[in-house]
């Protein structure tokens, strides 16, 4: 990845630095550009320069979708065409912690976090020995140091100091296994690692992934107000995996340019819970009943279409680690004072009855800043009736781990 003018890169992001340009797909464009005309010999270049400064055009999404929900989240105060501009401190200065590291998501997790310019610390953490992966990771010429801590005694250390928590830690899903099958074993663990997270940095943003969500998230809540220091705007469901498939499966049926394509999913991550807005999708565009119905359950079964199509062998875990990135990439963006970050989460809200609800927020320095309401306006009575349908069960499933903590 050494180069000559440029190489520098992000998860998601097109980042510019002299005459080369490096791409990831599904991204936010960063407009990066330095004072210094010099030509940049390292992987980062971040050291060239006095600061960097970026312009940034959208929350890895298109211009006409940034710019619809900045109309929609502050109509007031932006204007659609308008750029939100912020500096990156030109050394990267975000520690992350990965717990669950060594398994099947953890590991490209890892990977991909690693190659972000903002963290100067990853930490991988796994009740597995998770020093080779961390020594294999160290390798790569990006700019963070990587620490691996394995077993409970280290778990602490492992959590000093960290702005971003990320939680995939638990078993995978098998053929003929629900979500909910996994509740028993993953509860306990994040319970656990919760805790830890709680006496270490509970100022850190948390994102749950480990399955069910839809239960785990209520665990992890209570478990911080048991701790006294629970702060729902900093408590994130990773549901990015059901916008990444929306996006892609729509963008093929309709062969629109998937960079532009956003698709708004909400209510929970489990089934019939996951609700694409398919109303809502920019670029706008029309889709008959038939096209509804067909994306709204391949969206909704994507996790089940890959555990099958591995045979027994795995479940989604490339996809969950790449959507997982993007998060994080998210979170660091937003926590570094990018005012142009959107992503869907499920998290604490109030948009509903429900206690917990997964829906389009606006991120910034402390978590979530505003609710995207009007996504749930207007919509189509196909969606309508499926978001009632969908209550009950993802009520059911808020309870349960509501209960398990409280144990």
């Amino acid at each position: 990845m050494a180069a000559t003018s440029a190489a520098t890169f992000s998860i998601g992001s097109t980042i510019s630095l002299g005459t080369k340009v490096s791409h990831l797909p599904q991204s936010k464009p960063l407009s990066v550009r330095f004072n210094s005309q010099n030509t940049l010999a390292t992987f980062s270049g971040l050291k060239a320069a006095t600061f960097v400064k970026c312009e940034s055009e959208s929350s890895f999404l298109g211009k006409e979708s940034s710019a619809a929900l900045r109309g929609a989240a502050a109509p007031k105060a932006q204007k659609s065409s308008q750029r939100s501009q912020y500096h990156l401190n030109p050394q990267a200065s975000y520690k992350v912690a990965i717990l669950g590291a060594a398994g099947g998501i953890g590991q490209p997790l890892a990977l991909l976090v690693k190659m972000s310019p903002l963290i100067s610390t990853l930490h991988i953490y796994d009740i597995a020995n998770v020093k080779g992966v961390a020594v294999d990771l160290s390798h790569c010429n990006t700019p963070s140091q990587v620490l691996g801590f394995t077993g409970s005694s280290e778990l602490p250390n492992s959590l000093k100091g960290v702005d971003v928590v990320v939680i995939p830690a638990g078993v995978p899903r098998k053929p003929g296994m629900t979500r909910d099958d996994l509740f028993s074993i993953n509860a306990s663990i994040v319970k656990t690692l919760v805790e830890a997270v709680a006496d270490n940095c509970p100022d850190a943003f948390i994102h749950i992934i480990s399955n069910p969500v839809n239960s785990t998230l209520p665990i992890a809540a209570e478990v911080l107000k048991q701790k006294g220091v629970y702060d729902p705007k900093k408590l994130f469901g990773v549901t990015t995996l059901d916008v990444v498939r929306a996006n892609t499966f729509v963008a093929q049926k309709k062969n629109l340019k998937l960079i532009d394509v956003d698709v708004p999913v909400v209510g929970g991550h489990a089934g019939i819970t996951i609700l694409p807005l398919l109303s809502k999708t920019r670029p706008p565009v029309s889709f008959t009943d038939e096209e509804v119905q067909e994306l709204t359950v391949r969206i909704q079964n994507a996790g089940t279409e890959v555990v099958e199509a591995k045979e027994g062998a795995g479940s989604a875990t490339l996809s969950m680690a790449y959507a997982a990135a993007r998060f994080v990439e998210s979170s660091l963006r937003a926590l570094d004072g990018d005012a142009d970050v959107y992503e869907c989460s499920f998290v604490q809200s109030d948009l509903t009855e429900l206690p917990f609800f997964a829906s389009r927020v606006k991120l910034g320095r402390k978590g979530v800043e505003a609710f995207i309401s009007s996504d749930l306006q207007g919509l189509t009575e196909y969606e309508q009736k499926a978001l009632e349908a969908l209550k009950p069960e993802l009520k059911a499933s808020i309870e349960k781990g509501i209960a398990f903590a409280q144990k």
